[in-house]
């Protein structure tokens, strides 16, 4: 289990986490919703290593994170940022192999490659293997890097620890995607999810959030205000409180999920 306890982080002289106490488990998808500036993304560079936390731990399987090496850590969680720059004319397929890097003792060429073709072939983005990355537009850049991050937690690899739970957080991973590959990104979190994985993703629409994830963790001013299914979080008081906005909640005509709609 991947685990953040009463997490405070600040930046400069501002607080954006406080006392926050958060959960991913192998299997499950959990969403990260709040208002702009709540802290979502801190809570996922927190959880990923990248940010040192004033107070509180982060800890993979009891572990805190500052005791795991970084090709352990690697082979263990995979990350996608909202942007990823390049400067270098790397193909699609070249940006993905770069998952495959803390494989590089126990892997070999032809089983890099083949799970490469088979992450670009679940993101869609296979047709776009020979091309520059730099030329790609930013969907087709967003979906080239969630294939990297699967490349790198992929199933089987039993450098990753057979039975060891694996982690892939989504920092906004449908920001600049379309209707389409949307719902294809979140499918595909979904599907990982489902082999065992913990997935956790920062997402600004609550109704994509209530559609495919098991738990919402509602952030608001750096504070958790709620973690439960989408019905317990996406109450019509709670978001009119979070986002000063007043809202109804419907229900989604298919599988019954929570719907927010403008009141």
């Amino acid at each position: 289990m991947l685990t953040a306890r009463d997490l405070s982080v600040v930046l400069g002289r501002k607080p954006i986490l406080s006392e926050v106490t958060v959960d991913l488990r192998p299997g499950e998808l959990v969403a990260v919703i709040g208002p702009n500036g709540a802290g979502k993304s801190t809570l996922l560079q927190a959880l990923a290593g990248g940010i040192q936390p004033q107070a509180g731990e982060v800890a993979l399987d009891d572990l805190p994170l500052a005791r795991w090496t970084r090709q352990a850590l690697a082979l263990r969680r995979a990350v996608v940022p909202q942007d990823s720059v390049l400067a270098f004319p790397l193909s699609a397929v070249e940006v993905a192999l770069l998952g495959r890097s803390p494989h590089r003792r126990a892997g070999t060429p032809r089983r890099d490659l083949a799970v490469v073709a088979e992450a670009l072939q679940a993101t869609g983005t296979d047709h776009l293997a020979d091309r520059d990355y730099t030329t790609l537009s930013g969907g087709e850049r967003q979906r080239v890097q969630f294939a990297r991050a699967l490349a790198q937690i992929w199933p089987g690899d039993g450098a990753s620890g057979d039975g060891a739970g694996r982690y892939l957080l989504l920092d906004e991973p449908t920001a600049s995607l379309d209707l389409k590959h949307q719902h294809q990104i979140l499918r595909l979190a979904r599907n990982v999810a489902a082999r065992g994985h913990g997935v956790l993703a920062v997402l600004h629409d609550f109704n994509l959030a209530a559609l495919y994830a098991d738990r919402l963790v509602l952030l608001v001013e750096g504070r958790l205000v709620a973690d439960g299914t989408p019905d317990q979080v996406l109450t019509a008081d709670r978001v009119e409180e979070a986002f000063g906005m007043p809202v109804m909640v419907a229900r989604h005509p298919r599988g019954g999920a929570p719907m927010v709609i403008p009141a």
